[in-house]
């Protein structure tokens, strides 16, 4: 069977399913959770066909389909490193990051969560004036310290290495009867039933001792995540005020998040 994306004359040798099915399951190794879309960019293929080898894959049980993508087997209990989360929707992030930073006023006192997207959102603080943030997240931390107008608060805690994060009681005590006005959060997934999940019990303790001590929760997530679930919940759909995605996020999904009274803020590229 060969893929009719590419016609006779496009110059391109026609891809062979098995060829592009081994392609899907590499870049799912290599990235834990692929969208939909970059998956038929990577195998040069359509939509409608990637879609159809998915269905393939997950009917042998070699991946989990879900909105707008695919997972590998296991994905609820993965959690990918700071690093491997960088090489994922880099423009997309960076899209986020400017719009949510709009959401910001100056002397504003505002918490932010780990993440490379939250990272990223750090380095678009910098035309603030006067703004408190208090975060367990280096990263964050680093960016921000370019900023001299910008009190830089991190919290105590036991560094998470593989995610560059604090966490741990002494972390979560550090936020205790702290009182912002809005909480600036990722995690590695997020659906309408759930919320916002991550695959780490103790991430997500310190993620919702982040959200308690903020009279609004910011989600920043991309569409690789959305309509993705793992472990742990995190922060109830409920609890969630505003989420700002991209503009490749699952239309169904989104729909569904604003009908639980979360309010979209969508980033164009």
């Amino acid at each position: 069977m060969v893929s009719d994306a590419q016609g006779p004359g496009d110059g391109r040798r026609p891809v062979f399913a098995a060829e592009r099915r081994q392609r899907i399951l590499e870049l799912l190794r290599a990235n834990g959770a692929v969208s939909l879309r970059e998956l038929a960019q990577a195998v040069r293929s359509s939509e409608v066909t990637v879609r159809r080898d998915l269905k393939a894959l997950a009917a042998e049980g070699l991946l989990n389909r879900h909105h707008g993508g695919a997972t590998l087997p296991g994905e609820l209990t993965r959690e990918p490193t700071h690093s491997q989360k960088a090489q994922v929707a880099g423009a997309e992030k960076l899209a986020i990051a400017d719009l949510a930073a709009s959401l910001v006023e100056d002397g504003d006192a505002i918490v932010v969560g780990p993440g490379t997207t939250t990272q990223a959102f750090a380095t678009r603080l910098g035309r603030h004036n006067e703004l408190a943030v208090v975060t367990n997240s280096l990263p964050v931390a680093q960016a921000l310290a370019a900023f001299p107008r910008i009190e830089v608060v991190l919290t105590g805690g036991t560094l998470r290495g593989s995610i560059l994060a604090l966490v741990g009681s002494a972390a979560e005590a550090s936020l205790a009867g702290l009182r912002v006005r809005r909480a600036f959060l990722s995690g590695n997934g997020l659906t309408a039933e759930r919320g916002l999940s991550t695959p780490n019990m103790q991430v997500a303790s310190v993620d919702r001792a982040l959200a308690a001590a903020a009279e609004e929760v910011v989600v920043l997530a991309d569409h690789t995540k959305i309509g993705l679930d793992t472990m742990v919940q995190t922060i109830p759909t409920e609890r969630i005020d505003h989420l700002v995605t991209d503009e490749t996020a699952p239309g169904d999904v989104l729909d569904e998040l604003a009908g639980r009274g979360v309010r979209l803020h969508v980033a164009r590229l």
